[in-house]
């Protein structure tokens, strides 16, 4: 008699957009995003870079030395996009 209504649509809800970020980022952070903008910096050259990369910001990358370098991911790289940077 009374049948519960069965959804005849068979498409998966849409995929919720990432969201970036998920908390506001220091000037410091910003500054570090904006030196990595221009080329690949130390590992160790700033105090920043455990949070960035927590946040998904960067990415550590070896280099031919043997040494890691620091560079910006695609994330990083909107952040900078969002701010008219890039």
């Amino acid at each position: 008699m009374n049948q519960p209504e069965q959804n005849t649509n068979d498409n998966p809800p849409p995929a919720k957009r990432p969201t970036i970020l998920r908390r506001l980022l220091s000037h410091h952070e910003l500054a570090t995003l904006l030196l990595l903008l221009h080329a690949p910096i130390d590992a160790s050259a700033k105090p920043e870079i455990p949070q960035l990369h927590e946040a998904g910001l960067i990415e550590t990358i070896s280099n031919d030395a043997g040494g890691s370098r620091i560079r910006l991911t695609s994330e990083g790289n909107a952040v900078l996009r969002g701010l008219g940077v890039k």
